[in-house]
């Protein structure tokens, strides 16, 4: 199917020729000279992408208040705005509200750079459908589910949080939901309208994490724009801080206290106001007293630290959030809620190392693989599920044996074994005794020489 491209330019020499070259490259075209005819237009029917003149004569509006419009109606429409006299402040403000690309009319005007534009921006709005689709189904798309205290404490937080501006440092193991509470943070703030910008610092190359931060000026003029001006006015998250290296560390430091930095080759100060929350898996503690961590930069990022504790230890969540996927995954795939009994110790003693991630990534699997299957082996597949991750898990940690001497390699299956047993016996050291065919005497002195505390 043909793409629509709507050119607004009062200019009617420059629209008819860069409707021509349009049409010659097989895209379906509608134009307007002036504000009013291009909001008729819009209103009719939004197209594939605009080309929007910065300036309008005879209208009382200009072409930033049509990219304003086209962005209240659809904000993944993608915009190319072009002028002949419209200023670096103006071209900048243009993308700061949604605009693809900015290009400026006269000698750098080229057809090439023209259809060059044209195609990446339907590209990049095609594959912002296709993200759209998937994300639906990420993560962080989900809520924050759970009635356990620790929950409870990061739900309180966020709400105390709704008011403020104040720098937030989330803390705990992947798959805990740290991008998750991040969301809820920006969407319960008076940012909410603005942008939510996502760093992942642990993808990032060393060389290119100035180029993802700052953005760059190119020799032709044009600009790349770095996460620091997208996320302006809105929300940035630094998820895994503690992968930037010192140097950079020092930067961002830099740009906490003035709220200001330079783009790379350039001269002027772009001036920002952000509102950073950072997040890590890691202790940064230990980073900071090994050398690896800045002290200062970590009193800037942890005003307001929030600890988010591993699924292990909040048991009492598993059955409400099995339940919440269920019904939410159901839905999103059209398919019936399948039948999983979320309160089985079995289910409830399994560690989920990686957390409530796991677990959803879990029901999904359980969902999709019971599609076509009776309810009679609905059960047989998900202990096949949970068996095969357990039997996973004991041979990730024997593997580490294997390279030890028998006596540590020993002492390290039966530490793991007793730790197990225990847990399945919510610590209670009789009936592990029992179990294990052991004198209570004799454990206690046998998990005291293995440095085994108590297990509920």
């Amino acid at each position: 199917m043909k793409k629509e491209i709507l050119v607004i330019d009062d200019n009617p020499d420059l629209r008819f020729l860069i409707c021509k070259i349009l049409k010659e490259e097989n895209y379906e075209i509608r134009s307007a000279a002036n504000y009013d005819q291009a909001e008729k237009e819009i209103k009719k029917k939004l197209p594939d992408l605009a080309i929007i003149d910065i300036k309008l004569d005879k209208s009382d509006k200009d072409g930033m208040d049509l990219l304003k419009l086209i962005m209240s109606i659809q904000p993944t429409t993608p915009v190319i705005m072009i002028s002949g006299h419209a200023t670096v402040q103006i071209a900048v403000e243009s993308i700061r509200l949604g605009a693809y690309e900015f290009i400026e009319k006269g000698t750098t005007f080229s057809t090439d750079k023209l259809l060059n534009y044209v195609a990446r921006a339907i590209e990049t709005a095609e594959l912002k459908k296709e993200k759209d689709i998937i994300e639906k189904k990420l993560f962080h798309s989900f809520d924050l589910i759970g009635t356990s205290q620790s929950i409870l404490k990061v739900k309180k937080t966020i709400e105390k949080l709704s008011n403020s501006e104040s720098r937030v440092l989330i803390n705990g193991p992947t798959g805990t939901g740290k991008e998750l509470v991040a969301r809820k943070i920006h969407k319960h703030s008076q940012r909410t309208k603005e942008p939510f910008i996502v760093l992942n610092a642990a993808l990032l190359k060393e060389k290119t994490y100035e180029k993802e931060l700052y953005g760059q000026e190119f020799d032709d003029g044009n600009v790349s724009f770095g996460v620091l001006e997208r996320a302006n006015k809105g929300t940035l998250l630094i998820d895994e801080i503690s992968e930037i290296p010192l140097e950079t560390q020092a930067n961002i430091l830099r740009v906490l206290i003035d709220q200001k930095f330079k783009r790379i080759n350039g001269k002027k100060d772009i001036y920002v106001n952000i509102r950073i929350i950072s997040s890590t898996s890691k202790n940064l503690g230990d980073l900071i007293t090994v050398g690896k961590f800045r002290e200062d930069l970590y009193h800037r990022i942890n005003v307001v630290p929030i600890e988010i504790t591993p699924l292990k230890n909040r048991t009492e969540d598993i059955p409400l959030l099995v339940d919440y996927f269920k019904k939410k995954i159901a839905d999103l795939n059209g398919v019936p809620e399948v039948s999983i009994d979320s309160k089985s110790e079995e289910f409830l003693t399994y560690d989920w190392p990686g957390n409530v991630r796991e677990l959803r990534n879990f029901v999904e699997r359980i969902t999709i693989l019971s599609v076509n299957e009776n309810k009679d082996n609905i059960k047989k597949i998900f202990s096949e599920i949970l068996n095969k991750s357990s039997n996973n898990l004991i041979n990730e940690s024997l593997t580490g044996a294997y390279s030890v001497p028998l006596k540590e390699a020993r002492e390290k299956f039966e530490k793991e074994y007793l730790i197990n047993q225990l847990k399945k016996n919510h610590g209670n050291i009789s009936k592990t005794a029992d179990f294990i065919k052991m004198e209570r005497s004799a454990l206690h002195r046998k998990l005291k020489s293995l440095g085994i505390k108590g297990i509920n």
